[in-house]
């Protein structure tokens, strides 16, 4: 039997690296419009879905240490189940995104930057905390 290679946790998917936002939604419209699915995917049927898939990848963690957390992912078959659910999600994201024009990369900056100025690096580097217990 062959086992997958798996890449060290650390190391960055090439695919990641050469494919543009804009590109997989064209990806997911295109394979919802071939099947006529725009009719089911409202606002509230999306966000549902996001919420179900991320509900399918916390029952694959569910209960696991970090150490088996790691084993898990370690296990080539057991990684492809998270690999899919995490394909589910991004899927989800992208069509309520794609559907009701939401500009992903802009909406991510600008948390990131709400973020920052609310966990600033010295005093929430290295602690778990909420911003308003910092």
């Amino acid at each position: 039997m062959l086992m997958a290679k798996t890449r060290p946790l650390h190391e960055p998917l090439k695919m990641d690296k050469s494919i543009s936002i804009s590109d997989l939604k064209k990806r997911v419209q295109k394979f919802c419009e071939n099947r006529d699915w725009d009719q089911f995917h409202g606002a509230k049927d999306l966000a549902i879905g996001v919420i179900t898939e991320a509900a399918e990848l916390l029952e694959r963690f569910r209960f696991l240490s970090d150490d088996q957390a790691r084993r898990l992912l370690s296990t080539p078959s057991k990684r492809k189940e998270v690999e899919e659910e995490l394909a589910d999600i991004l899927f989800f994201v992208l069509r309520f995104s794609q559907r009701f024009e939401i500009d992903l990369d802009e909406s991510l900056r600008k948390k990131l930057k709400k973020n920052a100025a609310k966990y600033p690096i010295k005093k929430a580097r290295g602690k778990n905390l909420k911003y308003t217990d910092l």
